[in-house]
């Protein structure tokens, strides 16, 4: 109030009217109130503004969110509907592939002790059937499994046998090169059989004789006997070879599952085929051909190995009906979680 006083002793002189009246405004108790009338209008203003906004993007938000949601709604059955259109494409594929293997089969079977066949690979031969005559190292067989097998309801425990057919010499029959051959089905007792006949020959086998006490004893001998000394000449004749005749057809490796185990060749655990691997801890080199025997003419004394049936072999683990089970299956779901994703929404717009 002491500097309004002053600023009017000042001024009075020039404008007294004027300023006065403006004094008179600005000491009045309304002059104030209308002043803070005019901020609060003006925050208030400000806040509504600021408000309006607010909501304007929340619903903006709610929007967008709504729009999201719809689209996740159907994502299922969108998802649901490729499955069952990828299984049908699978489908096609199967059939293709089993055709071109029951082609191969009817096939006339290749002559294995041609020359020409050398050149050509051994991919390309792939479900063929062939004809090759030599003899078994039965000595360098592995056995792979455990396979399973029912015969009449029974489930029995067993491994398929596979054995290197080798070349017969001075025979232009007989393969050029060394085969394997997996010869069919065996129980295990034919395996342990033959680990106990191996364990044998190494036993025997590691049996050395000293030179010198042979030498001793025949000397002795010698002395002591008044028999005289026949001397007999004894021709040593090299046994028969008997080749064996297999019509099998070519195969190439298995495709194991994640749950079965990797190999061990060092223990002679084999539990899937692997055709490099088994070559060379045979023995042979690692493009050796690999036959399964499908011959079907089986001695009733002597049954085991039991070749495959050449029907398994133009099977499948999933055929082309399993591949269209799967697409009706996988429609259905999609046809399924689409109509629950409508009715949801439908909800939605009736609450609304």
């Amino acid at each position: 109030m002491a500097s309004i006083s002053k600023i009017h002793t000042r001024l009075s002189p020039a404008v007294p009217g004027a300023f006065n009246s403006f004094s008179n405004q600005l000491l009045s108790p309304n002059h104030w109130v209308s002043s803070a009338s005019f901020s609060t209008s003006a925050s208030a203003a400000a806040a509504a503004a600021t408000a309006s906004s607010s909501s304007s993007s929340s619903q903006y938000d709610k929007k967008e969110g709504s729009t999201w949601s719809r689209w996740f709604l159907f994502l299922p059955g969108a998802i649901t509907f490729g499955l069952g259109t990828w299984q049908i494409f699978r489908r096609q594929d199967k059939i293709k592939t089993l055709e071109y293997r029951q082609k191969r089969l009817q096939m006339e079977p290749l002559k294995l002790n041609d020359r020409a066949l050398s050149s050509e690979n051994w991919e390309t031969l792939e479900f063929r059937r062939v004809l090759c005559k030599g003899v078994f190292d039965d000595g360098k067989s592995i056995y792979v499994g455990p396979r399973s097998r029912s015969i009449s309801g029974v489930t029995e425990n067993g491994y398929y046998v596979i054995t290197p057919l080798m070349s017969i010499p001075n025979n232009a029959e007989s393969v050029q090169s060394p085969v394997l051959v997996n010869r069919g089905w065996v129980p295990r007792s034919w395996r342990d059989k033959s680990f106990e006949v191996s364990l044998d020959i190494e036993k025997s086998s590691s049996i050395v004789t000293d030179p010198a006490k042979q030498s001793e004893q025949r000397l002795w001998w010698r002395f002591w006997s008044k028999k005289p000394k026949v001397v007999e000449t004894v021709e040593e004749q090299a046994p028969a070879i008997t080749s064996i005749e297999v019509i099998g057809v070519v195969r190439g490796n298995e495709k194991p599952s994640i749950f079965v185990p990797t190999n061990d060749p060092n223990s002679g655990q084999w539990f899937y085929v692997d055709v490099p691997a088994i070559a060379v801890a045979s023995g042979l080199p690692e493009d050796t051909l690999l036959i399964e025997d499908i011959n079907e003419n089986v001695n009733p004394s002597n049954p085991y190995p039991v070749p495959k049936d050449v029907n398994t072999l133009i099977r499948s683990s999933v055929m082309p009906q399993d591949h269209l089970n799967y697409t009706l299956t996988w429609y259905s779901l999609s046809a399924a979680v689409t109509f629950m994703a409508f009715k949801r929404l439908k909800q939605k717009r009736s609450r609304r």
